[in-house]
């Protein structure tokens, strides 16, 4: 049966421009209008940077709850009215949303839920938020696991069968247009077209592990004249970072551009991409850098090395191991030909694996599935049509 109708819901915590919430505007965006409706809630208020318009500029309508920090028992009452208001077929959420979807879902008797775990398992939610997710998982709630070395976790954690997996993705086609305003980006920012330009985009976190980045960079490609390392993203460690790089006598080569809209030409003006997490689910910004034809130099942590072809498209090193961080920093520039060769392996491997096209049909065919599996959404979706 030919399902059309549908209503999807996507809640998520926010809809600030970071990974999670990037997948789930892709995915919104990417199903087809023919045949979903599909509607996204945040938690929180609409914040000054938010992919909120992006989405009502296409069509997709909004809802933002304005939840308070800390546990906020309004948003059950808020999220069942959305729910009556939209009568979704499907709700998908992602982070810890789920402890507050959950029971509105079940008392409005949504169909389908799906749960995308973004994270490995043990970092993904607190201890309250995993002891539900294991008792959601057993029965109503359908997971979806985003890397193989989140599967692991998955089943570690909660003991269950693997989920389905499905990789995160990205529009693999416009981060390779980022390489045509190359020239022009560091003409605007200052930048010399013989520099060597290293860049991390990811928020100022610990879990990115800025830290021994600095400590690499000043170890291995700080040798080098012409070596210069951009670092994209807000957060609360900047002042520390920036006193680090005071230390390691590094702070000129250091440039600190705060969060950036321009990350497609960004991406474009670098040379190499660098990202030190201590922990990770399947990082878009590897991926987009990839798109992007530059090589990457990350850590072995959860499903980062699923994305990158070490010593092809890049290197992988050792989660804390700043000497071998250092040394890969330095291997992936050693010479122009190694850098080119490195970079459009890399963009290769974007274009075969990443493209959100292939997640976007996966999901669809998940979701047709679970609704022929439930007798109400089938009801439902035959009265639509």
């Amino acid at each position: 049966m030919n399902q059309v109708g549908l209503r999807s819901s996507h809640v998520m915590p926010s809809l600030a421009p970071y990974g999670a919430e990037r997948t789930a505007a892709i995915l919104a965006l990417g199903m087809d209008p023919g045949r979903f409706q599909v509607g996204v809630v945040s938690l929180f208020e609409e914040q000054s940077e938010s992919l909120a318009h992006s989405l009502t500029d296409n069509g997709i309508e909004v809802f933002h709850l304005d939840k308070q920090h800390g546990l906020d028992m309004r948003m059950f009452g808020r999220i069942h009215r959305v729910l009556k208001q939209v009568r979704p077929h499907i709700v998908h959420t992602n982070n810890y949303v789920l402890r507050y979807t959950l029971p509105p879902c079940l008392l409005a008797n949504v169909p389908v839920m799906v749960h995308t775990l973004q994270n490995v398992a043990e970092r993904e939610s607190d201890q309250f938020g995993r002891w539900l997710q294991r008792w959601a998982f057993r029965g109503r709630v359908h997971p979806v696991s985003i890397a193989e070395k989140v599967s692991e976790s998955y089943k570690q954690i909660y003991g269950l069968p693997r989920p389905t997996l499905i990789p995160n993705a990205i529009d693999v086609g416009l981060y390779a247009q980022g390489r045509a305003t190359r020239a022009e980006w560091r003409r605007k920012e200052g930048f010399a077209p013989d520099d060597l330009l290293y860049v991390c985009v990811a928020r100022l976190f610990a879990q990115k592990n800025h830290r021994m980045l600095l400590d690499a960079f000043a170890a291995g490609p700080a040798r080098l004249p012409e070596a210069k390392l951009l670092l994209a993203g807000d957060g609360g460690l900047q002042a520390e970072l920036e006193a680090q790089a005071e230390r390691l006598k590094i702070r000129d080569r250091v440039f600190f551009l705060g969060r950036r809209e321009d990350v497609v030409a960004l991406l474009g003006a670098a040379d190499v991409f660098a990202l030190a997490s201590l922990w990770e689910g399947n990082p878009l910004s590897v991926m987009e850098a990839m798109a992007a034809g530059i090589p990457v130099v990350v850590t072995a942590v959860g499903g980062v090395p699923e994305l990158v072809e070490h010593g092809q498209s890049g290197f992988i090193a050792e989660s804390g191991n700043t000497e071998a961080f250092a040394s890969a920093l330095l291997n992936v520039a050693r010479d122009s030909a190694v850098l080119r060769s490195l970079g459009a392996a890399a963009a290769k491997r974007a274009r075969d694996k990443f493209d959100h096209r292939q997640m976007v049909q996966a999901y669809d065919e998940l979701y047709g599935k679970l609704l022929l599996s439930s007798d109400r959404g089938m009801s439902d979706v035959s009265r639509a049509a």
